[in-house]
């Protein structure tokens, strides 16, 4: 068939992206990784770049769970005893001990009954949003969710849909009004705990005492839902995320990834057991798709049994400075950022060709970040967005700083503290 008109038609969408300035197709491939050493955290070789070596600082791996020798030795040792790969969805003959192993574990970490596992933390959301959503079902959701939130309730088709300016309570509040007076037998409020392009925090409690003050309303409760992805491994004391962090009561239903701090892939989530188990019946992304590997399952556990260690305790503590580290500099320097403990560190940059140049100044020095222009962040809140982890250390944080210190363009530096 002739396809001439339809190619054409998406190559004139593809101008028009990369006229607003946020093509994402341009890959980087990373053809190698440089060990630690020196004081120096790891580096990685770019095709095309010969020797040149790489700081990463736009990696969600926040703990250098990836590259640690206890994890990759897990791994291979399953891969050796499984296989590659798990051959079938879980219902037919893909649950191999290690899944299973992996989500009690889990499980316990978080202190809930149970813990299902998906291929991928995107794919947990939309498993677990279609079929808790019925037909007299209203989600009530923050403005600044992620992509895979929003997805999942389009997904769903809710009956009614409310979403509430970022992090405002009495926003959510006035919603939650709105749906019960609309005769929804139930509610999901659903945020995410860390939000990605920012690296503040859902105020949790505030969400919880919102749905306790409107859950007599709803014949079916009002439930929480929490994506904690960028949360869990990465904040709080012991890296239980966002919860920890902020006091909050469990969620009813809380979403996590393996593939961020915990340096592996996958998804999963955790509740009670009857959630869980309904879920196992009637998620289509967990049962029509095939699991992570028996291999990334044993490495996940492995990574999870080291986070809940006194060595995990402490790369925690490592990541802590760096991030305080970090944002200390960066306004020293006089670059607007966001208050917060996070190791997702934004620069605000709000303005696309400026982002562009920044980005590129620091890939020049050796140093990769990303850049989130419109329509990835609204207008005026374009930003480069930094991703400390535990594998940086000071020489790495100050070389970073000094690079963004020699932009041509940068601020004045910042006036100093008062008294």
């Amino acid at each position: 068939m002739p396809q001439e008109r339809f190619l054409a038609a998406l190559a004139a969408e593809l101008d028009a992206l990369d006229g607003r300035g946020n093509p994402k197709r341009h890959e980087r491939v990373i053809v190698g990784v440089v060990p630690a050493r020196a004081g120096l955290g790891p580096r990685y070789l770019l095709a095309g770049q010969g020797g040149r070596e790489f700081l990463k600082m736009n990696s969600n791996n926040y703990l250098g769970m990836g590259l640690r020798p206890e994890v990759i030795a897990a791994e291979e040792e399953a891969s050796r005893k499984f296989g590659a790969g798990p051959g079938a969805v879980r219902f037919i003959s893909g649950t191999y001990a290690p899944h299973v192993e992996l989500e009690q574990r889990l499980a316990a970490f978080h202190g809930r009954d149970a813990a299902m596992i998906f291929s991928a933390a995107y794919a947990a959301m939309v498993g677990v949003f279609t079929p808790l959503v019925t037909a007299d079902t209203a989600i009530v959701s923050d403005e600044l969710n992620h992509n895979c939130i929003i997805n999942a309730i389009r997904l769903a088709r809710p009956k009614e849909k409310r979403v509430y300016r970022h992090n405002d309570v009495a926003g959510l509040d006035a919603k939650l009004g709105e749906v019960a007076a609309a005769g929804c037998r139930r509610a999901l409020v659903v945020t995410d705990g860390i939000f990605s392009m920012r690296g503040d925090e859902a105020p949790l409690p505030a969400i919880h005492e919102a749905a306790r003050r409107h859950d007599h309303r709803f014949a079916e409760n009002a439930v929480i839902v929490v994506d904690d992805s960028h949360g869990v491994g990465a904040f709080g004391v012991s890296g239980r995320g966002t919860e920890e962090a902020t006091g909050a009561p469990p969620a009813d239903v809380l979403i996590g990834t393996l593939g961020k701090a915990f340096g592996v892939n996958g998804g999963y989530v955790v509740g009670a057991r009857a959630l869980v188990d309904y879920l196992r019946e009637s998620a289509p992304t967990y049962i029509y798709s095939n699991p992570i590997t028996p291999a990334e399952a044993a490495a996940a556990r492995t990574a999870v049994d080291l986070l809940d260690s006194a060595a995990g305790r402490e790369l925690l503590a490592h990541l802590r400075r760096m991030t305080a580290r970090f944002r200390d500099g960066l306004a020293r320097l006089g670059f607007e950022t966001l208050a917060g403990g996070h190791p997702v560190v934004p620069l605000l940059v709000r303005d696309t060709a400026r982002t562009t140049a920044i980005v590129r100044h620091l890939v020049d020095h050796g140093v990769l970040a990303t850049g989130l222009n419109y329509p990835v962040v609204p207008k005026g809140d374009e930003t480069i967005r930094f991703q400390v982890s535990a594998d940086h250390t000071e020489r790495d944080i100050d070389f970073v700083l000094d690079v963004l210190a020699r932009f041509p363009a940068r601020p004045a530096a910042a006036p100093p503290p008062l008294g």
